[in-house]
């Protein structure tokens, strides 16, 4: 199975700024992101940056660096750009694995990729779990995903759906973010205008989905580790890759 991974990369971040190139037990949060992506099956691993800081690592730690636009509005746009001037077929799958995902499993990466090829109605393909943290049933930064019988999205939320009527027990999905594209569908992507519930949400998906583009979410068998957002999160993560160094023989 040939896929192709490019992690979207850039230097600003409201809350944790320079966060990709961060130290965690030695490597930066980017370097651990690569190395976790070049475990996986992907044909091709290219960071995609419009930082000269953020190059001038990666290429340090041997990585592919393509530099882009730094008018780029979402990570997609980014890796559109990078599509276009590697010049994929159509019909190629692009996995985007976000540059703050230090603990990504390589499993998930290969499987999104995996079922993007195996569903040929399908355009994009991504990955939920069973919330079983009730705290995040209405947390706004925990995205609900409701699915069809087939598995693919019906709609994404930062609310609580389904909504709780207090007849049954349901069952709550929290959406990962990590996605396998097919080529073709990147550069419609990028041509159509941000939707009405894109922009109410802040769910660059919900485009996809309002222009007719059909998703698939499987619900993860792996234990997949939220992103480093915060402070908070970044020693989570240093304390787990810690324990892991220590642990090696």
């Amino acid at each position: 199975m040939s896929f192709y991974v490019i992690i979207p990369a850039r230097f600003g971040s409201e809350r944790l700024p320079g966060k990709v190139l961060l130290d965690i037990v030695g490597k930066t949060m980017l370097q651990h992101t690569y190395e976790q992506a070049m475990k996986s099956g992907a044909r091709q691993i290219v960071i995609a940056t419009d930082d000269n800081r953020i190059r001038k690592s990666a290429q340090g730690f041997g990585a592919e660096v393509f530099m882009t636009s730094a008018q780029h509005r979402s990570g997609t746009e980014r890796i559109q750009q990078v599509i276009t001037e590697m010049g994929l077929d159509s019909n190629e799958v692009v996995v985007n694995v976000q540059a703050d995902e230090p603990l990504i499993p390589p499993s998930a990466i290969d499987r999104v990729a995996k079922n993007l090829r195996e569903s040929e109605s399908v355009g994009i393909s991504t990955l939920c779990e069973l919330i079983t943290n009730n705290s995040e049933v209405n947390d706004p930064n925990a995205v609900k995903v409701v699915m069809n019988k087939n598995n693919e999205a019906l709609y994404f939320s930062r609310a609580c759906i389904p909504y709780n009527s207090g007849k049954n027990q349901k069952s709550y999905y929290r959406h990962i973010g990590i996605y396998a594209y097919k080529v073709e569908v990147l550069h419609q992507f990028v041509r159509w205008p941000v939707s009405e519930l894109e922009y109410s949400e802040n769910l660059e998906q919900l485009r996809a989905l309002q222009n007719g583009i059909k998703i698939h979410v499987d619900i993860s068998t792996d234990i997949i580790p939220a992103g480093v957002d915060t402070e908070k999160d970044l020693e989570v993560v240093r304390r787990t890759l810690s324990r892991a160094n220590n642990a090696l023989p």
